[in-house]
């Protein structure tokens, strides 16, 4: 018999396979890209950090003007007056009310254009209706219509509705308009998912609405992130219609952070206008931080088809 223990030999290992990785050498094309990128960064960091340094400052070291310089005393209470007791015209009850008042407007209108468009999105690619291309058509067109030209009509409808001047008026607005983009949106996704799920759901028997909440709803998480950031950065970060369609009792936070940045009563608090600018942006800014990676999936997915 033959020893396969002496026959065996183990092969050779090449030579300088185990020696250290190559180091990547910085090209200039690197360079330059990290460059680029440092600078964009550094464009948008800054002004956020003069002004969260000048938020937790006394108006005594503001007016020093270093506005680069972290503060010496760290000091909240810009940051109490902004929320609780700054004035904003007649009132001087801070942006409290009118974070309230921008919620009473954003959550609703959010729901129901998601909901309105999601559907819409659904109608146009799976179950289509005579005229369905004209009404997609018509859609698109509403999209890029500057809102501008729209003001003067909504008042005329709003009015004869009673709902000018109401929040509710106003959750109207944010919810037609929103509705073309989304409804794009979602059908530009709902259009990209295997046509063979929703031919196997109705062999099932699934009809509309089942197909809908028990096939697409539970695949369709990411789209439906990205029209609820889209919706409420939209929303939360409006004036103009703010400021046109509601009266001052139901001003959103933005019409409220202007009269505060624009008031002309009384000393120039620069430390409470910054920190009446964060406290606004903080709604917006958390959802996104906090859902940022489904907002780039359902952007990538539902740019596929068109």
């Amino acid at each position: 018999m033959v020893d396969l223990s002496q026959t065996y030999t183990a092969p050779r290992r090449l030579a300088g396979a185990e020696g250290a990785k190559p180091k990547r050498r910085l090209s200039g094309n690197r360079i330059m890209i990290y460059g680029i990128l440092c600078l964009i960064s550094l464009y948008y960091i800054l002004p956020l950090w003069v002004m969260v340094m000048t938020s937790l400052k006394g108006m005594p070291e503001v007016r020093v003007g270093n506005i680069f310089a972290p503060p010496v005393e760290v000091t909240f209470q810009p940051w109490i007056k902004a929320w609780a007791e700054a004035c904003t015209g007649l009132n001087c009850d801070g942006l409290s009310r009118g974070f309230w008042n921008s919620v009473k407007i954003t959550v609703p209108s959010v729901i129901l254009s998601i909901i309105v468009a999601s559907v819409n999105g659904y109608a146009l690619v799976n179950w289509k209706f005579k005229g369905s291309e004209i009404f997609f058509g018509i859609l698109l067109f509403g999209a890029f219509i500057p809102y501008q030209v729209m003001i003067y009509p909504i008042v005329i409808i709003l009015r004869e509705l009673g709902l000018m001047g109401d929040v509710w008026g106003l959750v109207l607005v944010h919810t037609i308009f929103g509705m073309p983009i989304l409804t794009l949106l979602f059908r530009n996704y709902f259009a990209s998912l295997p046509e063979e799920l929703f031919k196997a759901a109705r062999v099932d028997g699934a009809g509309f609405w089942g197909i809908f909440f028990r096939v697409l709803v539970p695949m369709s998480l990411p789209i439906f992130t990205v029209a609820m950031i889209l919706q409420v950065t939209g929303i939360w970060n409006d004036f103009l219609f703010g400021v046109i369609y509601t009266k001052p009792e139901a001003y959103p936070m933005t019409v409220q952070l202007n009269n505060i940045v624009n008031s002309v009563q009384g000393v120039k608090e620069y430390n409470v206008n910054m920190a009446a600018t964060l406290i606004t942006g903080l709604v917006p800014l958390s959802i996104y931080l906090l859902s940022g990676k489904l907002f780039v999936r359902g952007i990538a997915a539902g740019a596929v088809k068109g």
